[in-house]
């Protein structure tokens, strides 16, 4: 065992993540104001927003942020829940009955279940919007790193578009019942799961400042994270509890959709998660102790049981 391996078993991820997770429901319920009387759009909103989840992606970036060599403060707490807006509005989509009409989502009933189709479309909508109406207010939070809001706002944007996650839902959708290939597969989960998970990393790097080659460090684990999270999913499909996930279970199978397990059987598939989250160990290792949040958000990614 190396010693980021080491720091990431004794790292107290319990409550860095809970305090992180406090600050962004704080700062997104503050971001997403509706009021007393909520409008029906801004409560479908809320509905979805608010549900218990890990705000991954959030905490990915304020982490990066911090092996970067800055700190988690509050522009990069802003870009991270827009980033955590933009993944919240992909989830109400993806749950509609057009594409994969689930019932559940984060242990509450999917937008369009609890209000209605059309409702859903437009929460989901307002959410991608008010997510960058979000990070342009991060300009405001950082006056001096105009440059690395620009450019975290453009690495945002392709990683949400049609090159990166929603062509990954539509490769998704096109290839159920095909029998995708192991690098089709792991293609169209890069744009789907990784793009994101990605830009979140690169985003926390580029408001603490990081240089070139901490820049290819962070996006090289990113990559690797973020695939090993897909796989993860893929594996708590077939063996996770439902009631534990918040979602339910075995609906790859009855879609017809390539897995991993379908393609490298459950042991391949958690062999497969071990080797990526090496690989993504030895990228940050340049950034030593200040690593040892990523180290252990990427034990977490795949040990997991939700």
């Amino acid at each position: 065992m190396n010693n980021l391996s080491h720091q990431a078993r004794s790292f107290d991820l319990t409550g860095y993540l809970k305090n992180h997770q406090d600050r962004i429901n704080r700062h997104l319920t503050a971001l997403l104001s509706c009021g007393p009387e909520p409008t029906r759009l801004c409560a479908a909103m809320q509905h979805s927003l608010m549900a218990p989840g890990k705000r991954l992606r959030p905490v990915l970036c304020m982490a990066a942020a911090e092996a970067a060599g800055g700190a988690a403060d509050q522009a990069v707490l802003q870009a991270g829940c827009a980033i955590e807006m933009i993944h919240t509005y992909s989830l109400i989509h993806d749950d509609l009955p057009a594409m994969d009409d689930d019932q559940l989502r984060r242990g509450r009933p999917t937008c369009h279940v609890a209000f209605d189709e059309a409702t859903a479309i437009l929460a989901g909508d307002a959410l991608l919007t008010l997510a960058f109406e979000t990070l342009a207010g991060c300009a405001k939070l950082d006056t001096a790193n105009a440059a690395g809001i620009l450019e975290s706002i453009d690495v945002i944007s392709k990683a949400a578009g049609y090159c990166g996650m929603i062509e990954g839902q539509m490769q998704d959708m096109a290839g159920e019942g095909q029998g995708l290939a192991l690098a089709d597969l792991k293609q169209m989960h890069e744009l789907k799961t990784g793009a994101l998970i990605r830009a979140s990393v690169e985003t926390g790097g580029l408001l603490a400042g990081a240089d070139d080659a901490e820049k290819r460090a962070l996006n090289t684990y990113a990559g690797h994270i973020g695939l090993a999270f897909q796989v993860t999913d893929d594996i708590l499909n077939v063996r996770g509890d439902p009631g534990r996930m918040g979602k339910a279970s075995g609906t790859d199978t009855a879609r017809a959709k390539s897995t991993y397990p379908s393609l490298m059987g459950i042991d391949g598939a958690r062999d497969y998660t071990g080797d990526l989250i090496s690989k993504a160990l030895q990228a940050i290792e340049i950034f030593g102790n200040k690593a040892a949040p990523l180290a252990a958000l990427a034990a977490y990614i795949v040990e997991r049981d939700k």
